[in-house]
């Protein structure tokens, strides 16, 4: 295509070839956003709210048009078609109209010719404003009076957007049952995606429509948010994701927002308009983990079965729905944890307040929760008397047990296994005497040792089926090399390398002569999103399904060519069965098919295996298959300073069958230094609804010096029958897992119980003191 374009351009002079040679730049190579230029590109700035919640009695933009290199402003009159960021609900307005409610929204956009002058038109706005009273704690944003701070349309009732539930068996006989109860109220705060490229896009007018570029996880849902913007259809918006410098979730709702307000900037002005966040814009700006208010109560018999739990938790949405119904419900599935309950009763709530909207993250709901199930196993254990490892070991999901919303789970559940491998490759008895005999011998140290299971639906599951589904398109090129079209984005996660070699094993050619097309929406068939850990295992699958179309065909046609009943495909090449010494390269074959007219491409599509679930109960098959995994970390606090150290880890996961180890391996690695950050140090401090010192000055993440000097991971593989060869989802899960094992041994070390999320030094001593 890169080809093509560069052909062109040598018909073409003056602005339209050096536009042709950007556009050929992006196609024909990696690149980010903030690299790219186009020829009379605009600057584009967001005026902000500076206040969380307040009527808008003027907005005064005289100033700012006067800069003598500020070319448009958009207000929200400028907007051609809807006011509004479509995501889920249509609460959100692309620019605030009437009333602001949370500090960031934004105003109105400038669009100048440098970046310097963008910002300093901004800073001519003028804005005076009704204060309205503001509520920032989801708490006090249910209570009776609160300022009403959700849209009503998009609420169930007063702020409460969302609320969910799971009602299996009788909770109040199993706790008339149960021998033992544990009850405790967990809290966590914002967690900050921190990738290494801040969001940004660019937006270019063309031939009646819109074109996109951005780093971004999700094509399609951009091109819905710039259609609805722009009053256009569909087909006039297209997107191009650059490469994208690491998502985890910040990259699926928010560059929708981003690309609308470019848009309406390139839509007003005719020229192409660049949005680049720095990083201080972004923090302040964009979404976080949710945080949370979490409550457990769990009983079980003398002997550790797990009878009954009651869960309640809050989540703070922010001021718009944007994901937050979806994370909800993921975190209700999940929060009873991988272990068989009889009786289950939760209810689950998102509750709008007056500060930034929250989103996706990795995990998507289930880390605040996972909290709370596995500090309670381990006070479960603690007031049993009995080993942690051993108590989730009984417990464990297996095969034919039903989860907490009822399904029935018919084959790979790898989590027995996870734990048992997991127990050996960190020795756990003796382990845990050589932490005893440390902790003996060391007046100021301690160490802990900390274990977490957990499950993860893969999918987007019964809450959106409609998204969990995936097309491809495969091309045999005349010279025998492959390119694979598929909608979803490469964002570090090695997408691009695994569903090239599930094209390459299955059409029996090199993995060197598949090559992935860029993501194009007007090219690429809408493979869903590039979230819920969905990637392999769906659109893996549409890509298998085009491959043995496509390999059918070049089968017959080789029939042909050779003259004979039977042919075999290895390694790019082809010979008659039985026969490799008369083996052609692939290539001759794909020519042999140019020049006879054989269609050279095949369309693949998959979705995912049906789903059912009912809202009034929380009951039903909520997801198609679930991933598993067992984590142990060993940590050392300093009892004088509070500082945390994870000395070693040891993770085992059970994705189904690994179609590239080292990438899994590096999904794992990365997922447990996020999940040490989120445990032990990543606090994002808010002050009236304001993020305070939006830096990694104050913010603080994981380094190499903060990850175990020794870690393990190993897989255990329990194919899924509806996955490419085996597969299921794997680079949400070691997140999940990691954190929790960290704060249990913490908890262990200082033998006081870690309520709340982060374990700062301060906190740690807090425990250390208690105990």
């Amino acid at each position: 295509m890169a080809e093509e374009i560069l052909t062109a351009e040598t018909r073409l002079v003056g602005k339209e070839a050096a536009r042709l040679d950007a556009v050929a730049k992006v196609r024909g190579q990696a690149r980010y956003a903030d690299d790219l230029s186009f020829p009379g590109m605009l600057f584009v700035k967001a005026i902000r709210a500076d206040r969380p919640h307040a009527r808008i009695i003027t907005l005064d933009l005289s100033w700012a048009e006067r800069h003598p290199r500020v070319v448009c402003v958009v207000t929200p009159e400028d907007i051609p078609g809807e006011n509004v960021v479509p995501v889920i609900y249509r609460d959100m307005p692309l620019l605030a109209v009437g009333v602001v409610r949370y500090v960031g929204e934004p105003l109105a956009l400038i669009g100048a010719e440098t970046p310097e002058a963008a910002e300093e038109a901004a800073a001519l706005a003028q804005v005076t404003y009704e204060d309205l009273p503001a509520v920032l704690d989801p708490l006090e944003a249910i209570r009776e009076g609160a300022p009403q701070v959700a849209v009503p349309e998009a609420a169930e009732a007063g702020n409460i957007f969302t609320h969910m539930v799971i009602r299996k068996g009788d909770a109040e006989r199993g706790f008339a049952e149960a021998d033992v109860i544990v009850e405790g109220e967990y809290r966590t705060g914002y967690q900050e995606h921190a990738y290494l490229e801040p969001q940004g896009v660019i937006a270019v007018p063309e031939e009646g429509g819109m074109a996109i570029y951005g780093t971004l996880q999700c094509p399609f849902y951009v091109q819905n948010a710039v259609a609805a913007v722009l009053g256009l259809p569909l087909s006039k918006v297209r997107v191009v994701p650059t490469a994208t410098g690491g998502g985890f979730g910040g990259k699926e709702d928010v560059p929708s927002q981003l690309a609308a307000m470019a848009a309406v900037v390139a839509a007003k002005s005719g020229r192409p308009a660049k949005l680049v966040y720095d990083r201080a814009e972004d923090i302040i700006s964009t979404s976080k983990r949710h945080p949370g208010v979490i409550r457990y109560r769990t009983g079980t018999k003398r002997d550790g079965t797990l009878v009954a739990v009651e869960i309640e938790f809050y989540y703070n949405a922010g001021a718009y729905q944007t994901l937050s119904s979806a994370v909800l419900w993921r975190a209700l599935v999940h929060a009873p944890g991988p272990y068989r309950i009889p009786h289950v009763k939760v209810d689950a709530y998102s509750v709008a307040t007056n500060t930034v909207p929250c989103g996706a993250f990795r995990g998507f709901g289930s880390p605040q929760v996972i909290f709370a199930h596995e500090s309670q196993m381990d006070e479960l254990a603690g007031r049993l008397g009995m080993d942690p490892l051993e108590l989730r070991r009984k417990n464990a999901l297996r095969e034919g047990d039903e989860t907490a919303t009822g399904q029935v789970l018919t084959e790979s559940v790898g989590l027995p296994q996870a734990i048992e491998r997991a127990a050996e490759l960190c020795g756990w008895k003796g382990l845990r005497r050589e932490v005893d005999e440390f902790n003996r011998q060391k007046k100021f140290r301690r160490r802990g040792v900390g274990i977490s299971t957990v499950m993860y639906g893969v999918g987007m599951g019964a809450k959106a089926p409609l998204l969990d589904k995936a097309g491809a398109y495969l091309k045999l090129e005349a010279d025998g090399s492959v390119t694979v079209a598929v909608g979803n984005t490469e964002m570090g996660q090695g997408a691009t390398t695994v569903l090239a070699q599930i094209a390459a094993e299955t059409l029996g050619v090199k993995l060197s002569d598949v090559q992935l097309a860029p993501v194009d929406t007007s090219r690429v068939p809408d493979s869903g999103p590039t979230v819920a850990s969905r990637t392999t295992t769906v659109a893996g699958a549409a890509v298998l399904d085009a491959a043995r179309k496509l390999r059918a065909r070049v089968e017959a046609a080789a029939r042909g060519f050779f003259g004979v009943d039977e042919v075999e495909i290895s390694d790019s090449q082809v010979w008659p069965s039985g026969e490799p010494g008369k083996a052609v390269p692939l290539s001759e074959v794909a020519h042999w098919m140019w020049v006879h007219n054989w269609d050279l491409g095949a369309t693949g599509w998959a979705e995912g295996a049906p789903v059912d679930w009912d809202p009034d109960t929380g009951l039903g098959k909520a997801y198609f298959v679930y991933a598993y995994a067992c984590h142990i970390a060993e940590v050392e606090v300093d009892l004088l300073t509070g500082e945390v150290h994870v000395r070693r880890f040891w993770a085992v996961h059970d994705s189904g069958r690994i179609v590239n180890p080292a990438l899994a391996r590096g999904q794992v690695a990365g997922g447990i230094a996020q999940g040490i950050g989120y445990a032990l140090m990543e606090e994002l401090k808010s002050e009236g609804g304001r993020i305070v010192a939006p830096s990694f000055t104050a913010y603080h993440i994981p380094t190499s010096m903060d990850v175990p000097a020794e870690f393990v991971i190993e897989f255990v593989e329990a194919p899924y029958s509806g996955g490419p060869y085996g597969a299921k989802g794997l680079g949400e899960v070691p997140l999940m897992a990691a954190h929790a094992a960290v704060a249990n041994a913490v908890s262990q070390a200082t033998g006081g119980r870690l309520r709340e999320y982060p374990a700062l030094p301060e906190r740690v001593l807090e425990l250390v003191e208690g105990a």
